[in-house]
């Protein structure tokens, strides 16, 4: 375990980033870190760079201070990475990770990739978020920090209820709450609550659903032509994929939706038997076993789909 503690010590400037369009997971853990160095070592100037976050996690503590332009001559000691270990997916702020003096990476995915100075990858712990409170020192957690975390957890596990949630996780969240931050609200307010329009573009993408595999997988798509036709982008478009799985004969759903002309975004999740991570990896993507995704180009989008549905059925064949 790389501590915060000891592989920040005599650094004078950090600098923090995650993956591409970040989720709660991802704004959690950098943001978390973020607001542990300011409050703990206020010596140390930090800064914090990451793609256009959700507008329901501006709540958080020095959310505004979050950077998505970069200054290429900047140079950090230290510049960590959070929540991704894989260089193409942080590589709009690639240029810090390459100029700074020391490099940190935590991540709870397995990427293939090995980047960093100083890495700990841990994939059997069910978030980020939990990762970043293990290099903590729990006695310098604040409630903003908490909140970050929490909110981190809760996001990449669904409200504990996916795989890789452990005792350890609940023990964790529970020290995050006896910091006194507000958790129903956190969740009600993060990952439940949706616009007008959200729940419009989710109702759509559910009606034109499709069942395949004899029941046991789904998928949906979305164009970029739907998404401005709803006012929406991808940060609108969570839980959509997950509200396909509670189907009750799917075992895989599959979520698709095009991010330039031709070239699509692809959510899996899977509830039992399909490692949806090993059919990410042989696209180019990653994840978990039961979440995972990717990015295609195709010209027919069901293309892929078909492409996935048979690396499907051999695994359910198994």
């Amino acid at each position: 375990m790389i501590y915060l503690d000891e592989v920040l010590q005599g650094a004078k400037t950090v600098g923090i980033t995650g993956h591409i369009r970040p989720d709660g997971d991802c704004v959690g853990s950098t943001l978390g870190v973020y607001n542990y160095i300011r409050e703990n070592m206020p010596q140390i100037d930090v800064d914090i760079y990451l793609q256009p976050i959700m507008d329901e996690f501006m709540f958080l503590k020095n959310s505004d201070k979050i950077m998505d332009k970069v200054d290429a001559g900047r140079i950090y000691d230290v510049f960590i990475v959070c929540d991704c270990a894989a260089y193409d997916r942080f590589e709009d702020f690639g240029v810090y990770f390459e100029n700074a003096k020391k490099t940190v990476v935590y991540d709870h995915h397995i990427s293939g990739q090995e980047i960093g100075d100083f890495s700990t990858i841990m994939p059997e712990l069910s978030s980020c978020s939990e990762l970043i409170y293990e290099a903590m020192n729990p006695e310098k957690i604040s409630k903003s920090v908490a909140e970050c975390l929490y909110l981190g957890i809760i996001h990449d596990t669904g409200v504990f209820k996916y795989q890789g949630v452990t005792a350890r996780t609940m023990q964790i969240a529970g020290a995050l709450m006896e910091k006194g931050i507000d958790f129903t609200n956190i969740i009600d307010n993060t990952f439940y609550m949706r616009t007008y329009r959200q729940s419009q573009v989710l109702g759509k993408a559910l009606l034109e659903s499709v069942l395949f595999c004899d029941g046991k997988c789904i998928f949906t798509i979305l164009t970029r032509q739907e998404m401005e036709f709803y006012g929406v982008t991808s940060k609108d478009l969570g839980g959509v994929v997950e509200q396909l799985r509670l189907n009750d004969t799917v075992e895989v759903a599959i979520f698709l939706y095009e991010v330039e002309k031709n070239e699509y975004k692809v959510s899996m999740r899977s509830k039992n038997i399909v490692d949806v991570s090993r059919i990410a990896k042989r696209f180019g993507g990653g994840g978990h076993i039961r979440a995972a995704g990717f990015n295609m180009s195709a010209n027919h989008p069901r293309d892929i789909v078909n492409n996935i549905g048979a690396l499907v059925e051999q695994q359910l064949k198994k």
